[in-house]
């Protein structure tokens, strides 16, 4: 499991002052990975600036270093290297990168989605691995980089979010490892699971107290609506509140999808789309064609339109995907 690009170790060695970033809408492994590698960088004595379009959210806001995350409009054009983490295309981390301003500066890819489009200068992706926070385990390990201390409660905040605490399929004994050395290290697992899995807003519960009341089920697919309005009501709360995460636990459903209706930076209506699937069927290929990505079991894009526009184009690929896989 430590196969890693030896380009991206050389890079690592020779620039010295490194933009990193990570995907819009950002995930315990956005966080963690992002965090991580500003760690890891810091150890070896590189100027390091993390960067990321959204502001933190709350759970991850305890986490060491989040503090030196800076938004879009701090970010300068004079680094000598960009890494990217956790992100399968250049679109995903919203107005941090901008080619106008970073065009001839070399790119770094480093992350685990299979629907990466290997868009840097160097690609290190394994979508073997669970999580990039798994990835960056075996890095630092070959840059010799202790997994101790905030390193290692980063790693392991990325690899409990992105595996739902070893729940999921592709929960391996590498993965175990991996998490195991960073416990060594005195990451807390008990802290870590319940600040990220273990707790929800009040804002979130009274969304999906509305949202709950208006399900829908066709064909093995469940999905919400979520409104703006609904948003704005339960608190002005940025995203689903993992309400995709938990549509894919009935017992009747193979996919589960959520629609929040959003204003995207230009003032027009977009569709945040977030998917889940059951082990055995994939919905990474339609978040993929939509021009989004993630994994087989989850995945997710955001499209122009209203959401009864977004629906009418999205659902009927859903139930396709799923018929595909439910007749195999």
């Amino acid at each position: 499991m430590s196969m890693i690009e030896p380009s991206l170790i050389q890079a690592i060695h020779t620039h010295n002052h490194i933009l990193c970033i990570s995907h819009v809408n950002p995930d315990g492994d956005a966080y963690g990975s992002l965090l991580g590698m500003g760690w890891i960088l810091h150890h070896l004595g590189k100027q390091v600036v993390l960067a990321m379009h959204d502001q933190t959210s709350k759970e991850f806001q305890l986490l060491p270093g989040a503090h030196q995350i800076i938004a879009p409009n701090a970010v300068a054009d004079h680094y000598d290297l960009i890494v990217f983490l956790d992100a399968s295309s250049r679109d995903r981390v919203g107005s941090v990168y901008q080619e106008n301003r970073h065009q001839g500066i070399p790119v770094a890819v480093i992350d685990h989605h299979v629907t990466n489009t290997y868009f840097g200068d160097i690609n290190w992706v394994r979508p073997d691995c669970a999580a990039t926070c798994q990835m960056l385990v075996y890095l630092a390990d070959a840059l010799q980089v202790p997994l101790t201390g905030a390193l290692a409660e980063c790693l392991l905040t990325g690899i409990v979010t992105d595996t739902l605490c070893f729940r999921t399929s592709n929960t391996t004994a590498e993965v175990l490892e991996a998490a195991m050395h960073l416990i060594r290290g005195g990451a807390d697992l008990a802290t870590i699971t319940q600040r990220t899995l273990n707790q929800r807003s009040l804002g979130v519960l009274k969304l999906w107290g509305m949202v709950l009341s208006e399900l829908h089920f066709e064909e093995g697919v469940i999905w919400a609506l979520i409104s703006r309005e609904q948003l704005k009501t339960a608190g002005d709360l940025s995203g689903d509140g993992q309400l995709s995460s938990m549509l894919i636990t009935a017992l009747e459903a193979d996919i589960s999808a959520t629609f929040t209706e959003k204003i995207d930076e230009k003032g027009l209506s977009a569709v945040e789309c977030s998917f889940r699937a059951k082990p055995g069927f994939n919905v990474a290929t339609v978040a993929l064609e939509l021009g989004g990505g993630g994994h087989p079991a989850a995945s997710g894009c955001t499209l122009p339109g209203t959401l009864a526009e977004v629906t009418t184009k999205v659902l009927p690929a859903l139930k396709q995907v799923r018929a595909i896989y439910a007749n195999q």
